[in-house]
Formats: C-alpha cells, structure tokens, sequence
C-alpha cells in the first residue's frame, strides 16, 4: 500500500517540474548528441542543386505556361479573374499614373491628383490632414518619383477596393453567424501568419508576373484585416441594443444597417485603415514579381547598394504611408465624433460647433468645385499635368544619403563593424553551427519536443508536421539557417521589448513621449527598414537581423507596456508595503503576472521577424529569402523558390503554434491562480 500511495506523488512531482527546466534539459541533451554525431545527416543542399520536388515544381510550371491558353480552367477562370484585375489596375493607372488615350500624359495630371488629395483628405478629416496629404503629394514630384508614386498608389487601391468588396461582406457575415466565425477564423490567423514573401511564387504560376498578380497578392495579403476588424466590430456591438431592435420589429437586415454598421461604423473605418497599410506594405514587396512603382525603384537600388537612390524611394514610401495612415485615422475619428445625428438637426441646433458644421457643408461644395476645377486644368494644360522640374529634391536627397553613407563606413565601420561581428560570431554562429551541423531527425525530435513542452500535444503534434513537410521540401539546411537568424533575432527583439516595454508601462510619461514613436515605425512598410541598415553594416546578414529587429520591436514593447501597466495596483502597493524594491517589483510581481503578454509578444515578434528575415534576402541575408528571390530571376530555381517559400509557411505555421499554444496555456494557468 505504501508503494502504491507513493506512485501518485511521484507523479505529481514530475508534472510540477517547470517548464523551463523541462525545456533545459532538452537543450543539454541536444548539445551531448550534437557532438557525438555532429555533420552527419544533415540534408545539405548545394545553391545549384534540385530535388525531384523541385523538378517536377519546374515541369508543373512549364506545363502550366504551355496550357495556359487551352486548358478550360485557366481560360475561364483564372485567366478572366486576372483580366479583369489588369483592367481595373490599368483604369486606375491611365487615370493618375501612365499615359491612355493617345495621350502623353495621364487623364489627371500632377494638379488634379493633389486637388483631389486635399479634398477628400479635408472631407474625411480635417485641414491640417489635407494640408499633411497635398505636401506629402507634392513631395513625390519634387523628389522625381511622381510616376513611380502614382503607379503605387494605383496597385495599391486596386488591391483596397477588391479587399473590401470581398473582406466587408465576409467580415459582416462572420460577426452575424458564429459558425461562419469559427470556420473563417482559422483561415485568417493563416494566411495572417505567413510572411509576405510567400504569396508571390504560387500567384506568379498562375496569374503570370505583372502588375495583375501583385495586385491579387496584395488583396489576398490585405483582406484578412478588412474580415477579422469587421467581423469584431459587428461582435462588440452590445447584445442588449441588438435584442431591442429585433423586439421593435427590425428584420435582420434593418437590424444589420440601421444598428449594427452604424454603431460599428469606426470600427470598421479603423479596419480600412489597417487594410491600406498592408496593401502598401505588400505592393513594394510585390515588386519582385514586376509590380511597377515604388517598390520596383528601391529593389533595383538594394541589389545595386545604391543607397542613395534606394533612401530616396524609401522615404517616398513612408512619407505615402504616413498620408494614407493620418488620412483614414482622421476619418475613424471623425465618424466617432463628428458625424451630425438625424436629420442634421442633433448636432447643428443648440450645440456650440453647429454654425461650424453648417458651414463646413458650404465649404465643402466650394472646395469640390476648386478640386474640379484643378482636375480640368491637369487634364488639358500640360504644364498642369506633368510635373515640373527634374526632381532635383530627390537627387539631393540620394546625394546627402550617400554623402552620409560614406561618412558612416568611414568613421563608424569600427563600431558598427564590432557590433555585427560580436553579434555574427556570439550568437549567430554557433547557433547556425548548431542547427545546420546537427542530423535533421535530432533538430526534429528537439523541434517535436520543445513544441509539446511549451504548447501541448497538439503544439507538439503541429511541429511534427512541419518538421516532416520541411525535410519533403530539400530546403532542410536553409530552413535551419533562416531559423537560426530568426531565433537571434527574436531573442533580440524581446530583450529590447521587455527593457522598453517595462519602462512604458511603469511610467506614463514614457508611454506618453515613445508610442507615437511605436505607432509611427509600424506604419512604414517591410521594405524601407533595410535602407539606412545597409548603409550602416553592408549586404551581410546581420542587416536582415537589425532590420527585423527594428520591424518587430514596435509591437513586442506595445504589448509588454499593456501587460505590464494591466497588473493590478494594489499588488504592486502591496509588494511595495512588504519592503521589495523596483527591482524586485519588475521580477517578482510585474513580469511573473504579465505571462501571457509576454507570450504573445513572443508570438508576434517570431511572425514579425520571421516575414523581415526573409526580406533581408535582398540585402545579403541568403538561405530562404534569397532562393524565393532567385527563383523569380532565374527560371531553372523556379522550383526551388517555391519549395523556399512553402518552408517559410512551415516554419511561421510551427512558430505560431507553438507560442500561441503556450500563450493560452500561461493565460489559463494565470486565471487559475487568481
């Protein structure tokens, strides 16, 4: 009996082991059998190597390029679906961007497209907005970007206007119908989880390289948001008005317009707002796939290391994202807060801003007029039209940026040369070394392992999975390699987030002077992050790792500073009262309660990182990124960069299981204990 007795303790013991200590000795353990069996099966690939998945990838793709103009399917589907996105990309661009008609020029010149731009920004929002967005317009053509801009901002609306045509609708039928939610939301955290990078290759099979596949790139890549924030918006909407409605006698659909969309209606605007800057985000990247515009300027200026030219393209970039971002913010804001109540008549009678508003009404039919009057000049007089001068702003501004470039390797190489070496050859290496040298079925069974530790069986079960597709894919090594960078990476980035994060979310007046910050970093697109790192530390990988670094920092301090400002005060006046100092407030109290914030950063800051590594590609980084970058430019490694960027879905799909299964795990035993 005694014996018996003692089993269910010892049980009990094992299973009160922390995890951490579990996951310890997984890692001691993979090190002993690293060195016994160090290089051996380790799936190595030589860059001019193909597996006969990449081969038959490449036959599918010649097979698919000889049949595309007889086989039913492309020619009644996915040929139509590609001519009609390639005649709303072309409508838009012979309106503000190419030259239509047996015209020199575009149907809106430079003077018309600012008009409007300050109209509709001033409609939306307010003056000082349509001030920030005919400045930032009239930029582009100082910088002698203004073409290259306009074909952006064309790819980009395309894209907006599909992604809610298709994602508002869907997103309105997910937050009416629970098993519409629950079918869809797996879907989305998908295709939300892989990395920009990946959507190129398997369009380009499909729909050709062109503006038309980096516009259904970029719709498939932006839509999630328009869904998942529509769908919440109809969700938060209180039950109590929604059951009133329906006991007044409000059909579903009275209910759905007349109660649910309006209350939600800055909401949803907010989801807009999210659905333009991944568009943006996607339409430069999509300029490997030959997307004109922006994108287009700064991958030729990367694989050059024309900095200069790459700095000013970039900023063009930002400064278009900034306009977009401050323009449909300003609109959120204003259909919380300044639309007038029925009639008109609420928020005109007896209300201090009434004689503004009726007013503004009167404006705003003048200023239309003034916008009609500079489109007709734009569309008739050439001087209105193009743009004048020869963007001497720009060659300025390239000019001082490789001005500062060279100052920068001459006088900091030292420094930045000590930083990335230190970083390259303490971190990096070894766990390169590690990885890659190690046999594929150790890494594995230590992936498995770690995986079931953190999140569970299923996290477990998820990683083996991938682990098996990963060796199918031939890209085992390169996988490795990407996940060495992206693991220092993202070690990296939360070292910084919990420094910064905490510091934010125990100082209001930190958090006040450094979100706006935040706010503004996670504007700018992917792609702009890797110009000034460049210039700092040349094509190495290490500029990948600070660019992703930089990219993912923003939202992993966000989320700490929540997490941490949400532990209760009276458990830190408590601790304060028992004699525990700052230090052992943070350690003791403020970050043991913050688990699950800290495990969700984890999340985003592996998914962030991982969709930036890849990226970095462009500059030097090698592994996956750059055999999805060479399989666009080469066609024998087509094959093998589609195989590149299946692995990187493998490995986000492996990332965000694990940490999102160890999110909710820390979040319930969090719930328990309180």
């Amino acid at each position: 009996m005694a014996v018996v007795a003692e089993a269910p303790t010892r049980l009990g013991a094992i299973r009160a082991i922390p995890r951490r200590f579990v996951v310890a000795g997984i890692l001691a353990l993979w090190l002993v059998i690293f060195a016994v069996f160090r290089g051996h099966q380790t799936l190595a690939l030589a860059a001019a190597d193909l597996t006969g998945l990449h081969r038959w990838f490449n036959d599918v793709n010649d097979s698919i390029g000889a049949d595309r103009n007889s086989n039913p399917l492309f020619l009644y589907f996915f040929n139509e679906i590609r001519l009609v996105i390639d005649n709303l990309v072309t409508f838009i661009q012979s309106l503000i961007s190419q030259p239509s008609g047996g015209r020199g020029v575009p149907q809106i010149g430079w003077l018309g497209v600012v008009g409007i731009v300050g109209y509709l920004s001033w409609a939306l929002g307010n003056v000082r907005v349509a001030l920030l967005a005919m400045a930032g317009f009239t930029f582009f053509g100082l910088q002698g970007l203004w073409q290259e801009s306009m074909d952006t901002l064309a790819l980009t609306l395309s894209a907006v206007f599909v992604s809610l045509l298709i994602g508002i609708p869907l997103g309105v039928w997910a937050g009416m119908s629970d098993r519409a939610h629950r079918i869809m939301t797996p879907f989305l955290d998908f295709m939300q989880t892989m990395p920009t990078f990946v959507y190129l290759a398997p369009l380009t099979l499909f729909f050709l390289i062109g503006p038309a596949s980096a516009t259904i790139a970029t719709l498939i890549y932006a839509a999630p948001p328009a869904i998942r924030i529509t769908a919440h918006a109809i969700r938060t909407v209180p039950e109590t008005t929604v059951e009133a409605a329906y006991s007044l006698g409000s059909t579903r659909r009275q209910t759905l317009t007349k109660v649910l969309l309006p209350m939600s209606k800055r909401t949803v605007v907010m989801g807009i707002n999210q659905t333009i800057m991944a568009a943006l985000a996607m339409v430069t990247i999509a300029a490997l796939i030959d997307a004109p515009g922006l994108g287009k300027t700064v991958v030729k200026a990367l694989q050059s290391l024309d900095v200069g030219t790459a700095f000013n393209a970039g900023l063009a970039i930002v400064v278009m994202a900034i306009v977009l971002d401050r323009v449909t913010t300003a609109a959120s804001d204003r259909s919380a807060t300044g639309v007038p109540s029925a009639g008109g008549r609420g928020r005109t009678a007896g209300h201090p801003g009434g004689r503004f508003l009726k007013w503004r009404r009167h404006l705003l039919v003048a200023g239309g007029v003034a916008a009609a009057v500079l489109v007709y000049l734009s569309h008739t007089y050439v001087w209105a039209a193009e743009f004048p001068g020869e963007g001497g702003t720009g060659s300025t501004i390239a000019s001082a940026a490789d001005t500062v470039t060279t100052w920068a390797q001459d006088h900091l190489s030292g420094m930045t040369n000590a930083l990335r070496d230190a970083v390259t050859n303490g971190l990096l290496n070894p766990f390169q070394t590690l990885l890659t040298d190690s046999p594929w079925w150790l890494v594995g069974a230590v992936l498995v392992a770690v995986g079931a530790v953190l999140g569970g069986r299923r996290a477990g079960v998820t990683a083996g999975v991938c682990v098996a597709l990963l060796v199918g894919t031939g890209m085992w090594s390169d996988s490795m390699t990407t996940l060495a960078s992206t693991a220092v990476a993202t070690v990296l980035v939360m070292v910084l987030g919990v420094v910064v994060g905490v510091w934010m979310g125990r100082s209001p007046m930190a958090d006040r002077l450094i979100r706006p910050t935040l706010d503004a970093a996670q504007v700018m697109p992917p792609f702009v992050y890797l110009v000034p790192f460049l210039a700092l530390f040349g094509a190495t990988r290490f500029t990948a790792i600070v660019a992703a670094v930089v990219y993912a920092a923003p939202v992993t301090m966000k989320i700490i500073a929540d997490g941490v400002r949400a532990v209760p005060e009276t458990t830190v006046e408590a601790a304060t009262a028992a004699g525990s100092n700052t230090w052992q407030i943070i350690t003791k109290v403020q970050l043991p309660m913050s688990r699950s914030a800290l495990a969700l950063a984890v999340n985003q800051g592996l998914i962030y990182v991982l969709s930036m590594v890849v990226v970095g590609g462009l500059v030097g980084a090698g592994a996956l990124g750059y055999d999805v970058v060479a399989g666009f430019s080469q066609g024998e490694l087509y094959g093998k960069g589609l195989a590149a960027g299946l692995a990187i879905v493998l490995l986000g799909v492996m990332f965000d299981g694990i940490t999102q299964a160890a999110a909710r795990r820390t979040t319930a035993v969090n719930g328990r204990r309180h």
